[in-house]
């Protein structure tokens, strides 16, 4: 099986993984920089290149696509859907999960555990919006951020105010959560692949920072999960349409609730802390389900 991963880093460990995983199980994967693709959207014609050349046929494309680059690599995703390349996770999914005020809109809709949160764009409501959300302390959230990145602990009403007003006052979008004291700065992080949890981790932020991402110092330990809290994340991974993801839980007073779900899971975490094998069960999922014009959106929505 020839397999595309678009990704801007080949470096990354989870990267190195997937196609170590692809090639021991003899398949050949190329690492495909997301941004030097460009597109020819003609008429029954979708073609992509790439350095100069059209690419060559693949029976299974992995986006393992950047934040920044969102726009642009759900593009490059929908015209390999067009040309009926199995996507491991389609475009119109990825876009979902990267709205984060879309993905709890969908959560909710579900009936999915989720904290209690808030969004509006007049910052002339700001008193209600704190409010709505239970008072301080509040979490808020840019809807663009990632890895802990745009994250704001409000631990009074007067801080929350001013920190909303503030974005708001910039144009800039946030949406305010409750804040879930009894998680003690630690959440659940489960792999979804195939709509099974293959793995899950708990990490926990470092010393007085309440957000527990890897990536800003936290640590990570394997984690045994309740029937109720793998439900959860799988459920959440139907509801964004993602074959495989992280999905991010707290456990609160009222059961698990759903904080995020992330369409590009780091695996060095989940893998150390769990000792499986996250990136030879991708594959092997891929191996089972890539077939030509497999993918369920063709492109399009």
């Amino acid at each position: 099986m020839k397999i595309a991963m678009l990704s801007k880093n080949p470096d990354l460990y989870s990267h190195r993984r997937l196609k170590e995983a692809a090639e021991a199980r003899g398949h050949e994967l190329d690492i495909i920089n997301t941004t030097r693709c460009y597109m020819n959207i003609a008429s029954r014609r979708p073609e992509i290149y790439y350095n100069g050349e059209k690419l060559p046929h693949y029976d299974a494309v992995i986006p393992r696509i950047g934040a920044s680059v969102t726009f642009y690599g759900m593009a490059v995703v929908r015209q390999f859907e067009m040309m009926g390349v199995y996507c491991l996770n389609e475009s119109i999914a990825i876009g979902r999960s990267r709205d984060k005020l879309r993905s709890m809109q969908l959560m909710a809709r579900e009936g999915i555990g989720l904290p209690v949160t808030t969004f509006a764009y007049d910052p002339k409501q700001t008193d209600e919006v704190v409010r709505l959300a239970g008072g301080a302390p509040l979490v808020i959230k840019l809807l663009e951020g990632t890895q802990g990145i745009g994250v704001v602990l409000a631990d009074s009403d007067r801080s929350a105010k001013s920190v909303i007003e503030a974005f708001r006052g910039a144009k800039i979008n946030i949406m305010a959560q409750e804040f879930i004291k009894e998680a003690g700065g630690t959440d659940i992080r489960a792999l979804v692949v195939g709509g099974k949890v293959v793995a899950a981790m708990m990490r926990k932020g470092a010393e007085g920072d309440f957000r527990s991402n890897l990536h800003r110092g936290g640590s990570a330990t394997l984690a045994k999960i309740s029937p109720e809290e793998r439900s959860t994340a799988v459920r959440a991974a139907k509801t964004m349409g993602l074959n495989v993801c992280g999905v991010d839980m707290l456990r609160s007073n009222h059961g698990p609730v759903v904080m995020e779900v992330n369409s590009s899971p780091g695996l060095e975490g989940v893998e150390a802390a769990t000792q499986k094998d996250i990136a030879g069960a991708i594959i092997e999922y891929i191996e089972k389900n890539a077939r030509p014009g497999r993918t369920k959106t063709k492109g399009t929505g």
